[in-house]
């Protein structure tokens, strides 16, 4: 029996959580063991590895948009288990070749109720085929020096899993880990400890026992969820993405430690805005209710959501360090809203020419959140045009590994930012911002920090600790609370059903549908102006600006 699974805290594989930022403050805080999230195996194998000198990690980049999906360093080798999604034993072993030098183990998820892994034959799709399951480990044990694993779920009855369970045994597995529940069961559902514990008693290899996040409420009840289930090592998900300092044996963290413990490390290593952002929402739970957790769902780059929890300087001069060893600018900004300028001042326009043609560009991304509604480069851009009677605009796009760039022509002069974009519309907005920036239309910090208006919330925080200045009081777990959260806390909790899945940030599609909608009333008013129609022309304003106040804020 491997003693690499015995009497061990595991952290679960969590979607867009267990980043290399997460793992590490998860080794940071006592973990013994820490899974990836699930990565499939068809993405692993069109990737390509890069050792990042900046960073000091290996990195493995999609080919197809140049995104890094998977990125380890040596602090996390001998902790980190890699999870693969999979349906086929040979695209497995392959993947399980790339990434044996720099991890602990592999594990094959075959648990996953997400219909997308269904419908791949993956996940929990594997519980029900169990020559496929035996294929794929058992290509996995003969073919790697790596211990293999498989996490799973129950099935209907206890004799069948067992008899699962027994068969993925004799495939020579180093352990299995069991989530307590059925694929049709959510978090909501009790956790059926007494199915796991009849599950360890049946099997000779170590039993790894998840699905407990509901039960466990200080580093103790790990301990005491390991006894109920009778498994060899626990492992858990939402308890630790909720407050990772539960793994510690000295206690519970301010939550504010953790959050800015887990900051330091997407600085350091570069970690995409959104998953950062998802990660501390996740953390904040019902505290995005208040004033901060407001201002932190405003927040549109990395530097704005370090700035929040006093780590702006540190921002700074990480980022600094970091683009010493770098190549481009483009290079910082495209997989990720990392940070932006604080004017135009700060970054450089270079005029050229191409096939007889005059070309502007300048290094800036399209940020939504920095602009009001009525104050978007392209309605600005189209009034422009019109009051000076100038010819345009004309977009053009061209895509490059699924990012979007564009470019406008306004009389003949073509703009054009140097960063790519994720959306065909950011993209357009980012050209016509260029145009305004060259043709001296807006101020230098236009797009470039947020407009005044454009955030409702971060303006209440004060500059030198991001914490809103109210009275506050320390929950049991030592975080600091606004005076009134803990009860507003407390009844939250009692009238909240646990939902099936983690918080999602809210307003998304409402947000882009009113982008739509006003882009098209800035293209009406534009063909309006060049009519000579001036008195349409306000009645179209004036009836955007009655949509946008009737709509209220919208949250990005």
């Amino acid at each position: 029996m491997s003693n690499q699974y015995v009497g061990k805290v595991i952290v679960a594989p969590m979607v867009r959580v267990c980043t290399l930022p997460f793992r590490l403050m998860a080794v940071d805080y006592g973990t013994d063991l820490v899974y990836t999230e699930e990565t499939i195996d068809f993405k692993m194998l069109r990737s390509v590895k890069r050792e990042n000198e900046a960073l000091g990690t290996v990195d493995f980049i999609d080919k197809s948009d140049g995104t890094v999906f998977f990125r380890t360093c040596k602090k996390e080798q001998d902790k980190v288990i890699f999870q693969i999604g999979t349906s086929n034993g040979q695209r497995a072993l392959q993947v399980g070749k790339m990434v044996e030098p720099y991890v602990a183990g592999i594990d094959v998820n075959m648990g996953c109720p997400k219909e997308f892994s269904i419908k791949g034959g993956m996940g929990a799709a594997l519980l029900t085929q169990p020559e496929k399951v035996k294929s794929i480990l058992l290509t996995l044990v003969q073919g790697l020096s790596i211990p293999v694993t498989c996490k799973i779920r129950l099935l209907s009855t206890l004799e069948d899993t067992i008899a699962l369970c027994k068969m993925i045994e004799g495939c020579g597995v180093a352990a299995i880990a069991v989530h307590g529940r059925t694929k049709e069961e959510r978090p909501r559902h009790p956790n059926h400890n007494d199915m796991i514990k009849a599950i360890a008693e049946a099997l000779t290899i170590p039993v790894i026992a998840n699905g407990g996040s509901k039960e466990i409420t200080c580093h103790e009840d790990i301990e005491k969820f390991r006894q109920e289930t009778g498994a060899s090592s626990v492992m858990i998900a939402r308890a630790a993405m909720w407050n990772c300092s539960v793994l510690r044996a000295e206690g519970y963290l301010p939550l504010d430690t953790v959050i800015k413990t887990y900051l330091k490390y997407c600085i350091e290593y570069d970690n995409p805005f959104t998953y950062s952002k998802y990660a501390v929402q996740n953390m904040l739970r019902e505290l995005q209710d208040t004033t901060r957790g407001k201002a932190f769902l405003e927040t549109q780059t990395l530097q704005e959501i370090c700035a929040i929890w006093d780590l702006d300087d540190y921002f700074r001069a990480e980022l600094a360090r970091q683009n010493e060893t770098r190549k481009s600018i483009n290079f910082e900004i495209k997989n990720g809203k990392t940070a932006m300028p604080p004017s135009a001042e700060h970054v450089r326009i270079v005029e050229r020419e191409e096939d007889g043609q005059r070309v502007v560009e300048m290094p800036i991304q399209f940020i939504r959140g920095n602009f009001n509604n009525a104050d978007l480069p392209k309605m600005l851009l189209n009034t422009h045009i019109f009051r000076n009677q100038l010819d345009g605009p004309y977009y053009s796009h061209t895509v490059v590994d699924k990012f979007f760039a564009a470019s406008v022509v306004v009389d003949g002069v073509r703009y054009a930012s140097t960063l790519r974009e994720k959306s065909k519309r950011y993209s357009e907005q980012g050209a016509a911002t260029v145009c305004l920036h060259a043709l001296g239309v807006v101020n230098k910090t236009y797009g470039f920090v947020p407009a005044v208006g454009a955030r409702k919330y971060q303006h209440l925080l004060t500059k030198n600790t991001g914490s809103v200045e109210k009275d506050v009081k320390r929950d049991l777990h030592g975080t600091e609370r606004e005076e009134g959260e803990l009860e507003k806390e407390a009844a939250w909790k009692k009238r909240k059903i646990e939902s099936d899945t983690v918080p999602q940030e809210k307003g998304m599609a409402e947000l882009e549908r009113e982008e739509n909608r006003l882009e098209k009333e800035g293209d009406k008013l534009h063909s309006l102006e060049k009519k000579g129609n001036m008195k349409e022309e306000n009645v179209v304003e004036k009836e955007a600006n009655a949509i946008t106040q009737e709509d209220g804020e919208l949250v990005w």
